[in-house]
């Protein structure tokens, strides 16, 4: 079968590749997974058109993931073929360690993710193995998606479960407040929607000239109440306008996790505020953060997210509660995958769903 797979170590950069690999092999503890959905993440674009000249196989990516079961082991008793399931892409875990013991297993230390980490495989394939080591452990690496949801929406269950712990877990937030959320990808998106959920009052998402076209739109129609384009406003003075006045504003998420946002977090938050910061950025600070103690700001680590996200998310995607669809702007074969991250990396897309389209 055709699988769309990353080479190299899993400190490096690159490369991806189409290539043919066997079908796998189903263990007495595994389950297999016949692969209807697979969503092209931001994290899987770091990797495109990098070239590291390694010819070392190091996984098959697409660590969001929707399917059917087809195939599970001997000792298996949760789960049948047949079922349609969506996995929370762990696909390793030590079991022990203080995140483990407490549920929160994509925090774990050793944790390694199907279709991201080193070494276990994800979605962008026609069959993809859950490990039985696992599933042993953690009983809610995979979910049935219930009735209502269909495969392209469960394959983005990922995102949704960070923006619901980042804002409904994670922050403070009371109904009646005022949020502003950095990023405009599906983490950014995700989080408005989540936001207004919780009652958040006004809703402000800051992206910059390319997010205009594309993202902007999508964002007003599920929740934001303004958009800045933080190329040519001042986003500090205009999201305060926004949400109206100097101490309206009592939290900030971070989904762009660019040094500038944060910096800009800080001085928008209100005294008491809270800042969570989800997106990644790996440049040294180049500004004080004195106010963080001046104003005795609260900024608050987000990563991943646990059962109780999973389960509250899903039941809210089941009633309507929050939309996928307006987000998958691309719907492409396997086959078409440089097509689809080209089109991410133009931010022509939201979110691209890819199929497997090779024949039998």
């Amino acid at each position: 079968m055709k699988a769309l797979a990353k080479f190299g170590k899993a400190s490096d950069f690159g490369t991806y590749r189409l290539i043919d690999i066997p079908e796998p092999v189903c263990g007495p503890r595994d389950v297999v997974i016949e692969v209807k959905a697979a969503a092209i993440c931001g994290a899987d674009m770091k990797h495109y058109k990098v070239d590291n000249g390694s010819d070392e196989f190091g996984s098959v990516r697409g660590h969001e993931f929707s399917g059917d079961i087809v195939e599970v082991g001997a000792e298996v008793t949760d789960w049948k073929v047949g079922q349609r399931v969506v996995s929370d892409n762990t696909g390793h875990v030590c079991g022990k360690c203080p995140a483990c013991e407490r549920g929160d297993y994509l925090l774990c230390s050793e944790k390694v993710n199907l279709g991201l980490g080193y070494g276990y495989s994800g979605g962008f394939t026609k069959y993809c193995l859950v490990p039985g080591e696992i599933l042993a452990i953690h009983k809610r690496a995979l979910w049935e998606i219930p009735e209502g949801i269909d495969y392209e929406e469960a394959a983005v269950m990922d995102p949704i479960c960070n923006a619901y712990r980042a804002i409904a877990q994670r922050s403070s937030l009371l109904p009646g407040e005022n949020v502003v959320i950095f990023g405009t990808g599906p983490l950014g998106l995700f989080s408005v929607q989540v936001a207004k959920l919780m009652g958040a009052v006004n809703i402000v998402m800051v992206g910059l000239a390319e997010d205009v076209a594309v993202r902007f739109p999508v964002a007003r129609q599920l929740g934001a109440s303004a958009t800045v384009d933080a190329s040519a406003e001042n986003v500090v003075e205009r999201c305060r306008s926004l949400c109206g006045g100097d101490d309206s504003i009592g939290l900030v998420v971070d989904c762009a996790g660019a040094n500038i946002s944060l910096r800009q977090a800080i001085e928008m938050v209100r005294n008491n505020g809270e800042i969570v910061r989800v997106g990644m950025g790996f440049a040294p600070f180049g500004f004080p953060i004195n106010d963080i103690s001046m104003k005795a700001v609260s900024i608050i680590g987000h990563m991943a997210y646990d059962a109780t996200s999973w389960r509250n998310a899903l039941a809210l995607l089941q009633h309507g509660r929050i939309q996928v669809k307006p987000m998958i702007t691309h719907r492409l074969g396997l086959s078409q995958w440089e097509d689809g991250f080209e089109a991410m990396a133009n931010k022509e897309a939201i979110k691209v769903i890819l199929t497997y389209d090779y024949p039998e």
